[in-house]
């Protein structure tokens, strides 16, 4: 415990440093830019699909016909875009999440290696392949996760915990490989792992939780973010680069001390013994 909130003040505080602040901008601009290109060629259509399936749906079109029998009508022009906007956003996090871990992580890991461990061995025990392939891995085994625990949002407690687990577990699967592929070796990052999994994986939660912040703002909005939304997006955009940023240097601190602690338990391991067979 006390290697993990020794690694949280400080990736709290290299989140300050100008290099991390500049280097956000990347994913921010990429993103965004994304967002913006994709929504002014299929906002439309994506609309009519959504009116289509909700006309298919006699449960919809009774809850419709309840709101034009309440005044309400003005709500019916909302639905469309909020599903089209809710769909989206654990798009824009898993997009966030995989532009950070290949644009922001190695120039993090580099600037956390050369300020606290310039004399840490690179071991090479990971690849740039390897971690490609685990990031997508990981990320298509949790968009299957948040389609099958769709039905268990709309039990109140569970939706505070549910999406925020699979974004941690997703967090913790890509960060832990990202941050030791270059300095530990295979057998090093395997151990390290087994060891600080539950750590390693409370961390990842703990960045779900903040990662989810953007999402209650779409929730707390109702059909107000529609009208809001090219502000809305760009804002929370911004704030997944600057949380999974923060993932980064958590988890870059946190790994390669361990990774120390683990070289130097072996050295002494190795040194007695000699002196334990003499």
């Amino acid at each position: 415990m006390k290697l993990m909130l020794d690694s949280f003040w400080r990736a709290s505080a290299y989140c300050l440093h100008p290099r991390v602040m500049v280097l956000s901008l990347l994913p921010l601009l990429l993103i965004a830019g994304l967002a913006l290109v994709l929504g002014y060629f299929f906002w439309e259509s994506a609309l009519d699909a959504v009116n289509a399936t909700i006309a298919s749906w006699e449960l919809m079109s009774t809850l419709i016909a309840w709101l034009e029998r309440a005044g309400l009508s003005g709500l019916k022009a909302a639905i469309a875009p909020l599903v089209v906007v809710f769909v989206a956003t654990p798009v824009i996090v898993v997009l966030s999440l995989l532009v950070v871990a290949a644009l922001m992580t190695p120039a993090i890991l580099t600037l956390v290696a050369k300020r606290r461990f310039p004399t840490l061995e690179r071991k090479h025990g990971g690849s740039l392949l390897g971690g490609a392939f685990g990031a997508l891995w990981a990320t298509l085994v949790a968009f299957i996760a948040m389609v099958v625990s769709v039905p268990l949002w709309f039990i109140p407690p569970l939706v505070l915990f549910v999406p925020p687990l699979i974004w941690g577990w997703l967090t913790y699967r890509v960060m832990c490989y990202d941050v030791l592929a270059d300095h530990a070796s295979r057998e090093e990052r395997h151990e390290l792992i087994r060891r600080h999994r539950a750590r390693l994986f409370g961390m990842g939660v703990i960045t779900g939780y903040l990662g989810a912040a953007p999402s209650l703002v779409w929730a707390s909005s109702g059909a107000l973010a529609v009208v809001l939304a090219p502000v809305l997006v760009p804002l929370a955009i911004w704030v997944y680069t600057l949380v999974f940023a923060f993932a980064s240097l958590w988890f870059a601190h946190y790994g390669l001390a361990a990774l120390r602690s683990l070289r130097i338990e072996h050295d002494a391991a190795h040194q007695a013994g000699p002196e334990l067979v003499r």
